[in-house]
C-alpha cells in the first residue's frame, strides 16, 4: 500500500494547504479584528458578523459552481474575449473533484503538471475568493442592510469574481495575451477597490455624525489584524506558483521587502508632508497594506530592487491619493468608510502597472526544458514595453466589468430588500441590528446569561 499516488508531491501539497490556511487566517480573524478595531465601537459586531458570513457563503458558492467558473473549461459566449470570458459552472464535491490530480484545463502545457490533488487547488483558490468581499466590506461598513449583504456576496462572487479569476488565472482572454497578475493585484484588490467604491456610492453615506467622528475603538486589535495580514501574505503570494520551489521563496521575500519599504515611506510622508507632521500607527498600517497589495501582482516576477521600487512608488502614489485625491468632489462625496479604493484599488492598479515595468525575465516562475522555454515575465525595463499596455488593458477590463456588475446587482437587490439600514438602526448600531455589543455592559451580559 502507498499513502498517495505517484504524481503527488507531499511537499508541494503540504505547502499549498499551509499557504491556504495562512490566507484564510488573513480573513478570519485577521480582517475581522482589523476592521472591527478600526470602526466605531457601535459597529464592531456587525463588521465581524459580515466578515464571518461572507467567508462561509463564498465557500458554499465555490464548491457548488464558482471554482469551475473561475478555473474550469471555458463557456464559449461569442467571439473575441467572450470565447474565454468565464468557465462553465459545475460542482466540485465528488470523489474525482476532491482526490484526482489537480488541473486547470486551459493551462495544460503552459505550466508544469500539478503535483497536488484538486481539493488542495480548490481550497487554495477559495480563500482568495473569500477574502475579496471581506476587503470591500470596508467601504460600506456602518450602513449596509445585513440581509442585502447576504444576497450580494454570493451573487458578486458568481458574476464578478469568477470572471476576474478566469480572465487572468484560469487561462482566459487576458492570460492568453500575457497579462501578469501573480497573486491578485487585479483579480482581488483592484476588484475590491472598484466594487467597494461603487457600492458605497449606490448605498449612500453613513450618518453625517458618524462620518465626521469616525474614531477607531481599539488600536491593539488593529495591530493584531495588521500583523496577521502581513505574515499571512507569505501564503498569499508564496503559494501562488502552486509548487514549493525557488519562485515561492522569491515571492515571499519580495513581499516582505516591498511591504517594509512602503510602510516606512508612508510614515516618512506623514512626518514630512501631513498637516500634523506626526507619525501615526494607522498611517503605518495603511503603508503596510499598500506595500502588500502593490507587490501582489509582481511578487514572483520582479527582483529585490523591483520589489523595493514597487513598494516605494506605490506608497507615494497612494499617500498622495489618500491626502489629495480624496478632496476631489467625487471621492469626497462617496463615503468609502475605510478607504478601500485607495489602499486596495489604487494600490492594486499601481502594482499591476509597475510589474509591466519591473518584471525581470531572470526571475523564473517555471523552468523549461531549455532556457528559452522558461516561464517568466518581461517588463519595459527589460525590453518589453508592450507589457505595460497589456497590463493597462487587463486593469480596464476588471474595473469596467466589476463596476457594472456591482451596480446592476445592487439595483436588483434593492427591489426586494432595502440596501440601507433604517435610521433607527444607524443611530444605535450593533444593539439594534444584532442585539449584541462588542464590549457589553453588565446589564446586557446579565440578560444573556439568564
Amino acid at each position: 500500500m502507498t499513502p498517495y499516488p505517484h504524481w503527488l508531491s507531499p511537499g508541494d501539497t503540504a505547502w499549498q494547504l499551509l499557504a491556504a490556511t495562512l490566507v484564510g487566517l488573513m480573513s478570519l480573524p485577521g480582517i475581522a479584528v482589523l476592521y472591527g478595531g478600526i470602526v466605531q465601537r457601535k459597529w464592531s459586531v456587525n463588521t465581524m458578523l459580515m466578515a464571518f458570513t461572507a467567508f462561509a457563503m463564498v465557500l458554499i458558492v465555490w464548491v457548488l459552481w464558482g471554482f469551475n467558473m473561475g478555473f474550469g473549461s471555458p463557456m464559449h459566449l461569442g467571439p473575441g474575449i467572450l470565447s474565454s470570458f468565464v468557465g462553465m459552472p459545475a460542482a466540485s464535491v465528488g470523489h474525482v473533484a476532491e482526490q484526482a490530480r489537480a488541473h486547470i484545463p486551459l493551462l495544460n502545457g503552459v505550466m508544469p503538471k500539478f503535483r497536488e490533488p484538486q481539493s488542495s487547488l480548490l481550497y487554495f483558490q477559495f480563500v482568495f475568493a473569500a477574502i475579496t468581499p471581506l476587503l470591500f466590506l470596508g467601504s460600506i461598513i456602518g450602513r449596509m442592510n445585513f440581509k442585502a449583504w447576504l444576497l450580494f456576496v454570493p451573487l458578486w462572487i458568481t458574476f464578478a469574481y469568477t470572471v476576474n479569476a478566469f480572465l487572468l488565472w484560469g487561462g482566459g482572454f487576458w492570460a492568453q495575451h500575457g497579462a501578469l497578475d501573480y497573486s491578485g493585484g487585479y483579480v482581488i484588490h483592484l476588484a475590491a477597490g472598484t466594487t467597494g467604491f461603487v457600492s458605497a456610492a449606490v448605498i449612500g453615506p453613513r450618518l453625517a455624525r458618524d462620518r465626521k467622528h469616525s474614531v477607531p475603538n481599539n488600536l491593539l486589535l488593529i495591530s493584531v489584524g495588521a500583523g496577521l495580514l502581513w505574515l499571512g501574505w507569505n501564503g498569499f503570494n508564496g503559494g501562488d506558483p502552486y509548487f514549493a520551489g525557488a519562485d515561492a521563496s522569491t515571492a515571499v521575500l519580495n513581499t516582505n521587502i516591498a511591504t517594509a519599504a512602503a510602510l516606512l515611506v508612508w510614515v516618512i510622508m506623514d512626518m514630512t508632508f501631513s498637516g500634523q507632521k506626526k507619525p501615526t500607527f494607522l498611517g503605518a498600517v495603511n503603508g503596510m497594506i499598500v506595500g502588500l497589495v502593490a507587490i501582489t501582482p509582481a511578487a514572483g516576477y520582479v527582483n529585490g530592487v523591483g520589489a523595493i521600487a514597487t513598494g516605494v512608488i506605490a506608497s507615494i502614489i497612494v499617500w498622495l491619493a489618500w491626502n489629495k485625491l480624496s478632496k476631489v468632489w467625487i471621492f469626497k462625496k462617496v463615503d468609502d468608510a475605510l478607504g478601500v479604493v485607495y489602499t486596495h484599488g489604487i494600490a492594486g492598479l499601481a502594482g499591476g502597472l509597475l510589474v509591466g515595468i519591473f518584471a525581470d525575465p531572470h526571475i523564473i516562475e517555471y523552468l523549461g526544458a531549455k532556457p528559452s522555454g522558461n516561464v517568466a515575465g518581461t517588463g519595459l525595463l527589460y525590453g518589453h514595453p508592450g507589457q505595460l499596455a497589456i497590463q493597462a488593458g487587463a486593469a480596464l477590463t476588471v474595473i469596467v466589468w466589476d463596476a457594472l456588475v456591482t451596480f446592476i446587482l445592487l439595483k436588483v437587490i434593492s427591489i426586494f430588500v432595502p440596501l440601507r439600514m433604517s435610521d433607527e438602526e444607524l443611530e444605535q448600531g450593533d444593539l439594534a441590528v444584532h442585539d449584541e455589543e462588542v464590549y457589553p455592559s453588565e446589564s446586557v451580559l446579565g440578560g444573556r446569561l439568564q
